[in-house]
């Protein structure tokens, strides 16, 4: 009966163990848990359909592509501040406007592959700070302690900033932030 007891405890300790060792491969640092309700920010109501004046405008259908009556939310926030949606929209390039601040920004060149290898690299950062056992385990966030070496001290740029003169907002006091 007693060797039972052990041979169970010993097979439950090497599963544990070895569920510890596995890595996931898209380590999450930031585990936000959803309650089981509905997510309403994630409907979208369609905008309501409109019979064009002339049908041969209407655009050859495209499988995964948009339609007349999808959302737009970045256009339609661009016109209601006095834009022009088509400056948004995918596909439009950059427009002449930019073109000096586009010549300026990528005066030192581009890297052709920035995404890629910014992607790939912080993925390797997430598996190298995924957590300890116990907390992948319990699924307890980890995202702070992972990014606090690259977090920024607020209160003591702002003073930096104060110092070299430049003018600047306020800030909440210190105690306040925490």
């Amino acid at each position: 009966m007693r060797s039972a007891q052990v041979l169970i405890l010993v097979f439950v300790v090497a599963g544990l163990g070895l569920a510890g060792c596995s890595r996931n491969k898209d380590p999450k640092l930031l585990n936000i848990r959803s309650s089981g309700t509905p997510d309403e920010f994630a409907i979208l109501p369609s905008k309501t359909l409109e019979l064009p004046e002339d049908l041969t405008a209407l655009p050859q259908p495209t499988p995964g592509g948009g339609n007349r009556t999808d959302q737009t939310p970045q256009a339609d926030a661009v016109v209601a501040l006095g834009g022009r949606a088509d400056r948004v929209t995918p596909g439009g390039g950059i427009p002449r406007s930019d073109a000096g601040l586009m010549n300026h920004a990528t005066r030192f060149g581009v890297a052709p592959g920035i995404r890629q290898s910014l992607a790939a690299d912080d993925l390797e950062f997430r598996r190298r700070n995924d957590g300890r056992l116990l907390e992948r385990w319990a699924n307890v966030n980890v995202y702070y302690r992972a990014y606090k070496k690259q977090s920024l001290d607020q209160h003591a740029e702002l003073e930096r900033w104060r110092r070299a003169g430049a003018r600047n907002v306020g800030a909440p006091p210190e105690s306040a932030a925490e």
